[in-house]
């Protein structure tokens, strides 16, 4: 039975779609006006994850994740640059779905932009202001977040708490028109210069939070499976989606909230973030870092907890890899010299290991403990290829078994070719092997060292000397 965490009840809860067999799932996108850090693709990987283990159960996912492409942050950067606010959604949207790829993110099943939805936005605030939920005031549009009564739900805090933040941020200018300091921006008149649309209340542009509100249950319905996003997004972005979403549709905005933690950094773990300014894009971080290497490391920490960045920990990840690689080659290997057929108890032993991941994942996508299952396959089959006998049909159902689980955490694991085809490498290995076939350790430790050098890793099995490229 899979269970999920939902942030809204603040209890892991039986996950029940509403539409049996079929998911509808919105994750909140980057704003688009620079390279996506780490701690932007932590939350792509884990809802990646999410989204992989639920069609992996067998579940039609759809998923929609949005790109916001006008908001103050890319009026500044558009205007420092000196190019149009759609030219700079569109450089830095491309790089987000380059950056994805590289980190095997599969594409959403649509991934629609604010631009595109403004009429739907003048009409879904036009709505709120007919229904005494949102005023305007020369040009802007505010949302009463008082009149919402379970406003302050989702974050667990009440109004009278939040409006005591709320007020350190407000500007004078906002002071005077907000009837409360907690009331915030649907629509914003716009400034000489600005890029805007016309509106009954004047030119402007959206809001942040209201984008959300209108391409979720335009594209998804009324009431949607699951909303994802950043811990940081609780308030006040989903805060008030739900507040703007409910009071406009009458009904029940989400079924299970779920938020990822953050990615940290440095001795202090302090949370990695560009108002911080210690940030690492993954445009810079993958010329140097094996994107899968990166995604491995991010996708199997549970979705909850925090991830500390860190060179270690990245090496670590590399090492695991690695090792879940060298087991699917060990497998390959053994196929120039399997017999035919199966082994029942073998089969019966796979079977075990694949419910067992499902158990484990099933516990709030629980991928730490999935992967510990994996971890566990991996030790098995190595055991397996080094037996003097093994049989076609189990090898390829253990590569199937590993191909498919590792998949889930956005891994491809490389078909590699290990038959001794290089020339050069099969002659070296033949005097390496006559070298210890006469005790001349000191040539065969040499021959070893220099294919070593040139990215080349020998492994003496029982079935003759073998050979495997790594990156170096």
């Amino acid at each position: 039975m899979l269970t999920i965490y939902n942030t809204l009840t603040r209890k892991q809860e039986e996950f029940k779609p509403q539409t049996p067999g079929v998911v509808n799932m919105y994750v909140c996108g980057p704003t688009v006006y620079n390279y996506i850090h780490i701690g932007n693709a932590r939350s792509a990987i884990a809802f990646d994850t999410v989204r992989r283990y639920l069609e992996f159960k067998g579940y039609k996912v759809n998923y929609v994740s949005n790109f916001t492409d006008v908001d103050d942050k890319m009026i500044k950067a558009a205007h420092e640059q000196g190019i149009t606010v759609p030219q700079l959604a569109e450089k830095y949207i491309q790089a987000f779905m380059e950056d994805t790829n590289a980190l095997n993110i599969e594409p959403a099943t649509m991934h629609p932009r604010a631009t595109e939805n403004i009429p739907e936005i003048i009409e879904f605030v036009q709505g709120l202001i007919e229904k005494g939920y949102a005023y305007e005031k020369d040009g802007d549009v505010y949302y009463r977040a008082r009149k919402f009564k379970n406003y302050g739900q989702l974050s667990g805090q009440s109004i009278d708490d939040l409006e005591v933040g709320a007020s350190e941020h407000v500007s004078a200018d906002e002071v005077n028109k907000k009837e409360d300091p907690m009331d915030f921006a649907l629509w914003k008149a716009a400034k000489p210069g600005e890029i805007s649309w016309d509106s009954p209340w004047g030119k402007g542009r959206p809001g942040w939070h209201i984008e959300c509100s209108v391409m979720s249950t335009k594209y998804l319905g009324k009431t949607i499976d699951i909303h994802g996003g950043g811990q940081d997004l609780e308030f006040p972005h989903h805060e008030n989606e739900i507040a703007q979403s409910e009071a406009e549709t009458g009904q029940k905005f989400v079924r299970y909230w779920m938020h990822n933690g953050f990615v940290t950094i440095g001795k202090d773990n302090e949370k990695m973030s560009k108002s911080l300014h210690n940030f690492i894009t993954v445009h810079d971080i993958i010329k140097e870092v094996d994107p899968q290497v990166l995604r491995f490391f991010m996708a199997t920490t549970q979705y909850r907890r925090p991830i500390q960045y860190s060179k270690d920990n990245l090496i670590d990840a590399k090492n695991n890899l690695d090792h879940i690689q060298t087991a699917f080659d060990n497998l390959t290997y053994r196929q120039k010299d399997a017999e035919k057929g199966t082994d029942s108890a073998v089969s019966q032993k796979l079977a075990d290991f694949k419910q067992k991941f499902i158990e484990a994942m099933d516990g709030d996508i629980n991928v730490q403990n999935g992967i510990t299952v994996v971890y566990e396959l991996v030790k098995y089959v190595n055991v397996y290829s080094q037996q003097e006998v093994v049989k076609a049909d189990i090898l390829n159902e253990m590569k199937n078994l590993i191909a498919e689980l590792v998949s889930i955490f956005g891994v491809k694991l490389a078909s590699t070719n290990n038959e001794l085809n290089d020339e050069h490498i099969q002659a070296l290995i033949e005097e390496r092997n006559e070298a210890r076939k006469n005790k001349d350790f000191a040539r065969s430790d040499q021959i070893r060292d220099e294919l070593k050098e040139q990215g080349i890793i020998l492994e003496d099995t029982p079935q003759g000397t073998r050979f495997k490229r790594v990156k170096k």
